[in-house]
């Protein structure tokens, strides 16, 4: 009887220590194709919350109060640049005092905000923060994505490396896709309302012509300038993301004789996504 009690307690205690071991890693995110990429670098060992929800803005979401118990949890915060987390990760601090803040931008050259003709640069201004926009971008960031996760979970390095190596080749696969769909486009200009696609745009040989500044629409004065530089330039189409507003995308549109397209930036498929990105915009550019 003795025995089978010893026996029994330790099962137990090693059945709990299998557990604990075996417990996935709380990582918070801002924004959905964040939650890929750790996802598919860190795989079984990690559980992921994702602050910004689908159809919500990055510029104005405020996390909610379970959100924030949530992230209370969390080993690992991965920041990437997006507005709100300026006012949010002072709070973090304070709810999640053992976590690591792991800014994704670190060590990528990043590029200012693109304006429309006429807007004045802000003095001071934070950097396009959109860098998840360009695969080859991301391919940094999933490196220290799994350095961050093999400092954590060292007894699943080679896990986290396997998982690692296949999403690389996923993004190459992908860079190639959209390098080969925009090749042979002679016009590379293209209008978007809202700014999202700088980096994509560096990465692709193209020029974003942005319609807001700043989170603003533009005035009248601007709204012509934009018009004009859009049929000088040969622009029919207006892309548009569903988190904002299409009014004033519209009137560009009836102006120039073209249409409105909407492109996510925020789509959770993020590889399908912007396959479907890049075959809108070689169907679009002349």
């Amino acid at each position: 009887m003795i025995l089978t009690r010893t026996l029994l307690l330790s099962l137990l205690l090693g059945f709990s220590t299998f557990a604990r071991a075996e417990q996935a890693l709380p990582v918070t995110v801002s924004l959905l194709p964040q939650q890929v990429f750790v996802d598919r670098i860190g795989g079984r060992h990690v559980q992921t919350l994702v602050l910004v929800p689908p159809g919500k803005s990055p510029a104005s979401h405020e996390p909610s109060p379970k959100q924030m118990e949530t992230v209370a949890a969390s080993r690992l915060v991965f920041r990437i640049g997006v507005p709100f987390e300026n006012a949010w990760l002072p709070r973090l601090a304070q709810l999640a005092p053992g976590a690591k803040v792991v800014d994704l931008r670190d060590g990528l050259i990043l590029r200012p905000v693109d304006l429309p003709p006429g807007a004045t640069p802000p003095v001071g201004g934070a950097p396009d923060p959109h860098v998840w926009l360009a695969p080859p971008l991301v391919m940094r960031m999933a490196d220290r994505i799994r350095d961050e996760l093999i400092a954590l979970r060292p007894e699943a390095k080679a896990e986290f490396e396997a998982n690692h190596a296949r999403f690389i080749a996923d993004l190459k696969a992908l860079d190639g896709d959209i390098r080969n769909r925009l090749a042979d486009k002679k016009v590379r200009n293209f209008m978007v309302y809202h700014p999202s696609w700088g980096y994509f745009a560096d990465a692709y040989g193209l020029r974003q012509m942005p319609v807001e500044a700043g989170w603003k629409e533009p005035g009248p004065r601007t709204l012509q300038m934009i018009i004009e530089g859009a049929r000088q330039s040969g622009v029919r189409v207006v892309f548009v993301q569903p988190q904002f507003s299409q009014k004033e995308a519209e009137t560009i549109a009836r102006a120039i004789g073209g249409e409105v397209l909407a492109v996510d930036p925020l789509a959770p498929d993020y590889i399908d996504n912007l396959r479907r990105v890049a075959d809108i915009f070689a169907r679009n550019l002349q």
